[in-house]
This record gives structure tokens, sequence and C-alpha cells, in this order.
């Protein structure tokens, strides 16, 4: 057995009881591996068909499945660069089922990063409504963004902002709220012995205090009737239970619902879950609470008055894309960006990237985004190289240049397998590849 905390160990007896010896063997084997499969990028049958051995569903959201420890590598897929799936540990899906986002709502996701979460509130969403992605952590913001952009997600907010001053300005915006709180990770130490040897009891109450404030601030930007789900990837009861029985000792105007699954464990008297090693995922827990009041709140007024895009941005998209429509836009730096319907205002409130980048301005010129690419359907693009999986693709994912019929001028997108990887420029008979480099296989 891995060599975990003691003071640990002698919890998880006591919570256990006589399912410790099974939680005791589970860290003789190896950690559940998982991916989530993406249906803003191909459909399940497709996704299905395009993988190289069929693999098995997991319990926790009908888009994730298990996968084997012989399937490595998975990152250099092109399935992967097409944004085709996450790669997320099978139950960290569980709180986006448990949150149950629906087109047309509003979301928020206060503790983004890395942006798995993020990404499947998206597919809930279908492209319609607006999903608000929150790290506080810039670097880690960073890292959401990235994710957020391979995933095809166009009707999203990425911000980097403290969470009592997100909240406070955007007061009862959102119908549904999802906190993943920073946790002392207890639900990693199979596969990160770093998260174990930082464990201690002073941090379990550190942290348990952190998520309490959290949630105080969380609460500020719920509509009356919205769903607020809490979830962390530990098994401590003073950041689990522990903390949403402070909550709602503190609101009254919250109640504690049913999270309506059948997967892991009860817990907080039935309507919470909490999932163990021995129930098919690293481990969570997940509650779910409702705002009940039906008290007058002063949300953000009405959608920000956004600008037009210029005749020459104008034309350049039409050159290059067929998107539905060009506003709202947004001029930031020397980025022209398509925006969600419904934004409010912005401005104070960090963020990275509202809707998706069509186009930059770059030595007096115009040139496309690869955000605009990831997001685009095929359909949705002016001129195609299409690629199938093989050698061709590997090429263009490497960032080497690709031959092409010498009639084809001017940007083109790449698909390969049908969905869009990227872009270049078609010229005298080649393709110059303008996949980012930080991206490229090697």
């Amino acid at each position: 057995m891995k060599k975990l905390p003691v003071e640990f160990l002698t919890r998880m007896k006591r919570l256990l009881g006589s399912e410790y010896p099974a939680f005791e063997r589970s860290y003789e084997q190896p950690p559940f591996r998982g991916l989530r499969w993406n249906p803003l990028k191909c459909g399940r049958e497709r996704f299905e068909a395009l993988l190289d051995r069929p693999l098995q569903r997991a319990p926790f959201s009908p888009f994730t499945y298990y996968v084997p420890e012989t399937m490595d590598r998975l990152g250099h897929s092109y399935l992967h660069h097409a944004g085709a799936f996450y790669v997320q540990e099978p139950s960290a899906a569980s709180a986006v089922t448990v949150l149950d986002p629906r087109p047309g709502e509003r979301v928020l996701d206060l503790c983004a990063a890395p942006g798995g979460k993020s990404a499947q509130i998206a597919a809930c969403l279908a492209g319609t409504g607006l999903l608000w992605s929150n790290e506080v952590i810039r670097k880690r913001a960073a890292i959401l963004l990235s994710n957020i952009e391979r995933m095809g997600v166009r009707n999203a907010v990425v911000s980097s902002c403290e969470v009592e001053r997100l909240c406070g300005r955007l007061c009862a915006f959102f119908d549904k709220i999802l906190v993943d709180a920073p946790c002392s990770g207890e639900g990693m130490f199979r596969r990160e012995g770093e998260a174990a040897a930082e464990w201690s009891p002073e941090h379990v109450q550190a942290c348990a205090r952190r998520q309490q404030e959290i949630l105080n601030h969380a609460v500020q930007a719920l509509r009356p009737g919205g769903r607020l789900v809490y979830s962390t990837c530990t098994f401590s009861p003073e950041e689990n239970e522990g903390v949403v029985e402070a909550f709602l000792g503190a609101h009254p105007d919250f109640e504690l619902e049913d999270c309506g699954v059948h997967w892991g464990r009860p817990a907080l008297g039935g309507k919470a879950r909490r999932i163990y090693p021995m129930d098919g995922g690293e481990g969570h827990f997940v509650a779910a609470l409702r705002r009940v009041n039906t008290a007058e709140t002063s949300p953000p007024q009405g959608q920000a008055a956004w600008g037009q895009p210029s005749q020459a941005v104008r034309e350049f998209c039409r050159e290059v894309y067929r998107f539905a429509g060009l506003q709202p836009m947004l001029k930031a730096g020397e980025q022209f960006y398509l925006l969600p319907e419904g934004v409010p205002g912005l401005d104070g409130l960090g963020v990275l990237r509202a809707g998706f980048p069509v186009c930059e301005e770059k030595k007096g010129r115009l040139e496309p985004c690869h955000a605009a690419f990831m997001a685009a359907k095929p359909e949705e693009l002016v001129q195609l190289v299409p690629l199938e999986p093989g050698e061709c693709a590997g090429r263009f994912l490497r960032g080497e240049e690709i031959e092409l019929p010498p009639t084809m001028k001017g940007w083109c997108g790449v698909t390969i397998a049908d969905m869009t990887v990227g872009f270049g420029k078609a010229s005298g008979g080649r393709l110059k590849n303008r996949y980012p480099k930080g991206l490229r296989n090697h």
C-alpha cells in the first residue's frame, strides 16, 4: 500500500467502518483513468467509430468512458487535438451531471481550471445560453482558456477574478452555479503522491474555511430559484458535509436538494453523494443546493452595448467564414471577438476572453485566429482542406506543410475526420501551416 498519512487512515477507518479493508485494498490497484466525449465536435456513434478500440462507459455522466492502462499518448491523438474528448478522471464528471445545465441557461463555473467541468457544461448548453468560467489564479486561468478553445466552446466568458468581486458584480445573474472548490485532494492520493505529501489536519481545516468563504460569495450571483452545486475531490467530512451544513445554517434561503443520481453512496441524509475508489472513481463529493427565496434582486441591467464590425472586418470574415452573424462584436487589443448573446458589462472582472476571436490585425492586415477555426463547424468555413487520419494529418499536427491543388488560394480551414483542427494559407500548391507551435506534436 502507498505510504499515506496515519491521521488520514485513522479517520478513514472511522468513517468507513466495515468497508475500510476494501478502501485500503483499492490503493494496491491502479487509479481509474477516463475521458469525456465532446458532443460539440462529433456525435457519439462517430466518436466511438473513430476510437481504435471499444471503451467501457462510466456511470457518472452520459459522456464519460473508462480508459485502460494500455491506451497511452492520448494527448497526441488527432481526436484530442480536434477537441473530440477531454482526459478526465471518471468521477470528476459527477458534479456537472448533478448541476444538470440546460440549453439557454446562464451558468457560472466559479473555480473552473483546468476546464474539464466547464467543457462538460458547454456540451450540455449545446452552444446556447452563457457559460462563465472563472479561475482566480492567472496561470491556471491560461490553461482553462486553452482547454475551452480546444473543445470548440463559443458561448463562454473566461475570467481570472476574485470571487467576491465577480459575484458581487453579477448579482442574481446566473441560473446555475458550480463551486468545485479547492480542497485537500484526498481523492487524488492514488494518482498524485504530492497530494498525500502536502496533507495535514491543519490543511484540511484551512480548506474548509476557504470553501465556506467561496460559497458565501457565490450565492450573490445566483438568481432566486437557482441551483448551486458544491463539490470536492476529497473525503474529509470537514470539507464536505461540514461545509454544507454550515452554509445551510447561515443561509436559510437555501435548501438541500436530492442529487437525483444512484452512483456512489448517500451522504447528508441521502440527498448528497460520496464516491470512493470502490465505486469506480478516484473520489468525489457532490451536494445540490436550491435558492428558495423569491425576494426581489437587482441583476445586471441587460446586455452591454457592444460595437459592430467595421466594413473591412466584415468583408474579411465573409471571405473566410460562413458564420450566421457577426454581431455583437468586441475589439480587444488587436483581436476582434464574436460575443455570445446576453453578455453583461465586462470591465474590471479580469476577463481573458469573451466568445472567440475571429480575426486580428497584424502589420496592418487582417488574419484569422486559430480559436475561430476550433469553434467553427466545417460547413461554417469558406475553404476546407479535408484530411483523413493518417500520415498527412500527422504532418499537419507536427506543423508541416501540406500539398494542395494549385487552384486553391487563401485562408483554409483544416479538418481531420470532419472535425476542425486549425487552418493554413494556400499558395503555390502548398498549405502554409498555421497550427500553433505550442500545440504541435513532436
